[in-house]
């Protein structure tokens, strides 16, 4: 079975966790948590997407958001082309739900500022 080394990202050690295809960890974690980081990144790598969405009559033309959930990256362009095609109204509060259940994956896209009305 074909092995990747994975640099785990759970704390400051920052082991090289080598591990094979079918998420088996073959050597290099220091603690539990490298275990199940590197078997969640060789079995499912999830990340939080972050981007921006168009904003009208608002103090700024674009309001930051983010994936309430890690996003499976396979799925990554799907979200992606759903945040692309939204376009609100302001005001837009910080944590309010821009997009739910995004590319259907149970996953919700919130902004992460507040923008006033013009």
């Amino acid at each position: 079975m074909p092995e990747k080394e994975i640099t785990c990202i759970i704390c400051p050690i920052g082991c090289k966790i080598l591990v094979k295809s079918n998420g088996e960890i073959i050597e290099g974690n220091k603690c539990k948590q490298g275990i199940d980081y590197a078997r969640s990144e060789a079995l499912d790598p999830r990340r939080v997407l972050t981007s921006s969405v168009l904003v009208e009559n608002g103090e700024w033309p674009l309001v930051s958001v983010k994936t309430t959930k890690p996003v499976p990256k396979k799925d990554i362009p799907a979200v992606l082309q759903e945040i692309k095609k939204v376009k609100i109204s302001a005001p837009v509060k910080a944590g309010q739900v821009l997009i739910k259940n995004v590319a259907l994956l149970n996953i919700n896209v919130v902004a992460t500022k507040d923008i006033v009305k013009l």
